[in-house]
């Protein structure tokens, strides 16, 4: 509760229109999912793309257009509120299904997911920072956890359910179908039923005026390169988005070439998505022990799951594999998200947790590169490799420079503001 404006925080205070973004946020995942086991298989089968690295480039201007748009929709959330940018994003997500259906070549494919990419920057972005707003700082890993486990439960179901859908009918246009029930749904609900959030992290920042109101260009530097567990964060979080790319890009077309079903496909990619549910754990777990060490455990765990997906063969070791990786990642991947969380002021925190989702997010684009570069002139099982010696790599860097930020007992202290900018100047700016 904020004790300046009587502004009263808790998941419990506001389970209505937390529940409701909880369902958003699910949606969100629902409609990224219902392209993850399809739409590289329709590329290839259907559209006659042969090139690893054009079929990679639908989730290249995914990533990159999803990353740009992160930056912004933390700087439009502390603007003009929540909800606007919430409903925003559902817009650009309406004509999705009909790009879908009717696509006559890949390079409309590829414009439908610069679509997609604004819809789950805009959607996202907002549903993490309401969940954050209306929980406060005590259950601020749990509003997390549980923002990312029923996001990626809903990229999991999508996988599944459209899989299903194509296994049985057709790769399209049935499986959009689904698709476009979600899209209008979610949109309507984000008319007509959510109201907006912002006033509570306005009423924390009047309780605390330390290092308040940096101006955005100070925000960009001090996340990205500025505060060392900061840049730990924004690197690890670049890196592990490769293993979602992989599962997006390579995994269906390597369980296709290896004689796997598509339905049997959606269920691999969907395993792997479904243990990201258990964010809901690995985020309140995070607020008992910090930050750091599921983040360090993740890291290696993921990429663990992932290099042993390139050496075994059968449905079955793959899918325990796949859920190894999930495993690791839902370790990971709300708590790397809480770091800014935690750091940041609550007058910028949209802000530099938009930073953090812009380097998280490019990763998309830089890994489908880097994969689709690995299948195309060496083979599909590289990718796998490359994506864990990364994924070690990067977790080596969080274990030697990543402090902990929890705020309870957390070591890490933020840097100073600019020392060419006086520290009155940087509160009035």
């Amino acid at each position: 509760m904020s004790a300046a404006t009587g502004f009263k925080q808790g998941i419990r205070e506001h389970l209505g229109q937390f529940s409701l973004h909880v369902l958003l946020v699910f949606a969100t995942g629902l409609t990224i999912g219902s392209e993850r086991t399809v739409v590289p298989v329709l590329g290839e089968d259907v559209l006659g793309v042969e090139s690893f690295l054009v079929i990679g480039s639908f989730v290249v201007s995914f990533g990159f257009v999803k990353a740009l748009l992160n930056l912004y929709a933390g700087k439009w959330g502390e603007e003009y509120g929540r909800k606007p940018v919430l409903v925003l994003g559902w817009v650009t997500a309406l004509p999705l299904p009909i790009i879908l259906i009717f696509a006559p070549s890949w390079g409309w494919i590829t414009v439908g997911n610069v679509l997609l990419g604004v819809n789950q920057a805009l959607t996202w972005s907002m549903a993490i920072n309401a969940k954050i707003d209306l929980a406060g700082a005590d259950q601020r890993g749990l509003a997390v956890g549980i923002d990312e486990a029923f996001g990626y439960t809903g990229v999991a179901v999508g996988a599944w359910i459209t899989g299903v859908i194509a296994g049985q009918s057709s790769l399209r246009p049935e499986p959009f179908y689904f698709l476009a029930v979600v899209v209008v749904l979610a949109f309507l609900i984000s008319i007509f039923l959510i109201r907006e959030t912002v006033q509570y992290a306005r009423a924390e920042a009047d309780d605390d005026h330390h290092d308040a109101n940096l101006p955005f260009n100070e925000v960009l530097k001090r996340a990205t390169y500025g505060d060392k567990t900061l840049f730990a964060a924004a690197q690890a979080g670049h890196i592990e988005n490769f293993v979602d790319t992989l599962f997006w890009i390579a995994v269906p077309l390597y369980l296709v070439s290896q004689g796997l079903g598509i339905a049997a496909v959606g269920v691999v990619v969907g395993v792997h998505s479904a243990m990201y549910f258990l964010q809901i754990a690995t985020g309140g777990l995070a607020d008992r022990i910090g930050r750091r060490p599921p983040v360090v455990s993740g890291m290696f765990l993921a990429g663990g799951g992932v290099l042993g997906m390139g050496l075994v063969e059968g449905y079955l070791p793959w899918a325990v594999l796949a859920a190894v990786s999930g495993v690791g990642m839902a370790l990971l991947y709300p708590n790397l998200m809480t770091v800014p969380g935690d750091a940041a002021h609550p007058t910028w925190r949209s802000a530099g947790m938009g930073v953090y989702r812009m380097w998280r997010d490019s990763g998309y684009g830089v890994g489908a590169i880097l994969i689709g570069l690995s299948m195309e002139f060496v083979n599909v099982e590289a990718a796998f490799y490359v994506t864990a010696l990364l994924m070690f790599l990067s977790g080596a860097i969080v274990y030697v420079w990543m402090e902990e930020t929890h705020p309870e007992f957390g070591t890490h202290e933020p840097p100073a503001p600019a020392t060419e900018q006086p520290a009155e100047t940087v509160a009035q700016d």
